[in-house]
């Protein structure tokens, strides 16, 4: 009976660690209990799996952080390497300035707060804001009494009892009148002066988030002073350094492809380069149209395909998506289940890129940051099988 119970305790324990070696196996791969019941199916048939293949799914993939690229036409010298910064477009910073000087006696909004086209963010008591209202009061004034002139001239005139050049007189002063009230208007109106008429609205002219902030509730500011600053992060461009020789290369139109920091490329157009050269740096500037949203301040690299390529028939990819496997160079490919090991020929090494000559297909999508990952999980099949 003891005896029964050892063997019985033995096989428990084998099971659980069995089962806990096949839970990791299955985390990394995502299905593939399935594919080792395919190949033991296959290899009843008489089939082998396909060599240098990973099964990953995609959950497993982005859970690993591996990132990948496609691959264009396009060797070492038809790139131009080049440092840049995100900042925002002309239309998607706006600087908030008070249109009169006064006192701040409300702060509606404060740094980090989003902000819709046309919201107010602070209010400015100002007697040049009384000034402005008393000006269109007076004004709206002005052209009532003229209009009420005009009509009684015009009455006197038909009765014949008015001469013409009275009905003239009365009609320009009624002009001069509707004149002066549309110009004290849209003064006050382009001030934004409350309807109080004390003191002056502060918005924003686009949506977004305010950024900066250099006032204080109380403080005096002067008219035209800088308040605040609001961004859309969803407009931006991207300005990289290029030198003279490679500005004469690049066009309007011109593909790029941004690296950001944590290893993920954005596609990206070349919108315009500057004809002159930067005093300090003696660089050309390259504006890059990009979608999506980025942080204006944030430093990456471009790479720059100019459609006036070199001579090179190559491709290249960055230094992490080559790996080593069994004394050959290797780049993994993405299938529908996974990675392929496809076997390349490289060429020159620059700037972190590899230039492949010969093995890899236009259009590829390739691993890039993590590729590493995909090359230890094929020495893991290897040794399993031996």
């Amino acid at each position: 009976m003891m005896l029964d119970k050892r063997l019985l305790g033995g096989g428990a324990i084998v099971a659980i660690v069995a089962a806990l070696g096949g839970f990791g196996i299955g985390r990394w791969t995502g299905n593939a209990p399935a594919a080792t019941e395919a190949t033991s199916g296959n290899a009843v048939a008489g089939q082998v799996k396909a060599p240098d293949t990973v099964v990953i799914s995609a959950q497993a993939v982005r859970q690993a952080g591996i990132t990948t690229e496609t691959i264009k036409p396009g060797g070492l010298d038809a790139e131009i390497v080049a440092q840049a910064t995100v900042s925002a477009s002309p239309q998607g910073e706006a600087i908030i300035t008070a249109r009169a000087g006064g006192a701040v006696t409300r702060l509606l909004k404060r740094l980090g707060d989003p902000v819709r086209a046309g919201e107010t963010l602070a209010v400015v008591e100002s007697r040049d804001a009384a000034q402005l209202a008393a000006d269109r009061t007076a004004a709206a004034a002005r052209y009532r009494l003229a209009q009420k002139a005009l009509a009684r001239v015009q009455y006197l005139f038909s009765q014949k009892v008015s001469a013409r050049v009275e009905l003239e007189q009365a009609e320009a002063e009624a002009a001069s009148a509707a004149a002066e009230a549309r110009r004290a208007n849209v003064a006050a109106g382009a001030a934004r002066v409350t309807p109080d008429g004390r003191g002056v609205l502060v918005s924003s002219p686009i949506s977004g988030r305010v950024t900066s902030e250099n006032v204080s509730l109380g403080a005096f500011v002067q008219p035209e002073t800088e308040l605040m600053r609001v961004a859309d992060a969803s407009k931006i461009q991207i300005e990289a350094s290029v030198g003279p020789t490679e500005a004469q290369r690049l066009s309007p139109g011109d593909r790029a492809i941004i690296e950001l920091p944590d290893g993920r490329t954005v596609e990206a157009k070349v919108r315009a380069v500057t004809p002159g050269l930067a005093n300090d740096t003696r660089l050309a500037t390259a504006v890059l149209d990009v979608p999506g949203a980025l942080q204006p301040g944030l430093a990456v690299r471009v790479r720059l395909l100019p459609s006036r390529a070199g001579t090179s028939s190559g491709m290249v990819v960055p230094e992490d998506a080559v790996q080593t496997l069994e004394g050959r160079d290797v780049v993994f490919v993405r299938t529908a289940q996974g990675f392929t090991a496809q076997t390349v020929t490289i060429g020159q090494r620059s700037n972190g890129r590899v230039e492949i000559l010969k093995g890899l297909a236009s259009g590829s999508q390739v691993a890039t940051r993590n590729a590493f990952l995909l090359k230890a999980e094929l020495g893991k099949g290897a040794g399993e099988e031996e």
